[in-house]
């Protein structure tokens, strides 16, 4: 799990993490280069040129979460990725951003979290900087 606190307001996060089909322009910007949606299929060009296929599971705007799972294109050794994030509101202008992502087998966990502490710190990053922070 990676909670990240933002200084930008949660309605603006939520609004940024479930659009799903701009991650590359308002999440993670050089992390992922395109994307392509086709129905609730999402396929990320990252650099090198692979391709990640991802599902989306859910977009539950009423508890500001995107469930989504990584199907094919893994870059290591996956059977299964299913991931989540939730944006909590806190004081004025600010919010968390939690991500959980479980992953089999259970010992590639270790080459997963850089890229997910990476990513995290890209996407507060970038949140900030578009919010005008």
């Amino acid at each position: 799990m990676k909670d990240i606190t933002i200084e930008a307001g949660a309605d603006y996060v939520r609004d940024a993490v479930r659009d799903v089909g701009a991650v590359h322009e308002r999440l993670v910007p050089g992390y992922v280069l395109d994307v392509r949606t086709d129905g609730d299929t999402r396929y990320l060009t990252v650099p090198g040129g692979a391709v990640v296929r991802e599902l989306i599971v859910s977009v539950d705007d009423g508890l500001r979460r995107l469930a989504y799972s990584a199907v094919e294109g893994f870059r290591i050794p996956l059977t299964h990725h299913h991931a989540a994030f939730q944006v909590f509101p806190e004081r004025a202008g600010h919010c968390r951003l939690v991500w959980i992502t479980d992953v089999l087998p259970h010992k590639m966990i270790d080459q997963v979290r850089p890229r997910i502490v990476r990513g995290a710190q890209v996407m507060k990053e970038t949140l900030e900087r578009q919010a005008g922070r």
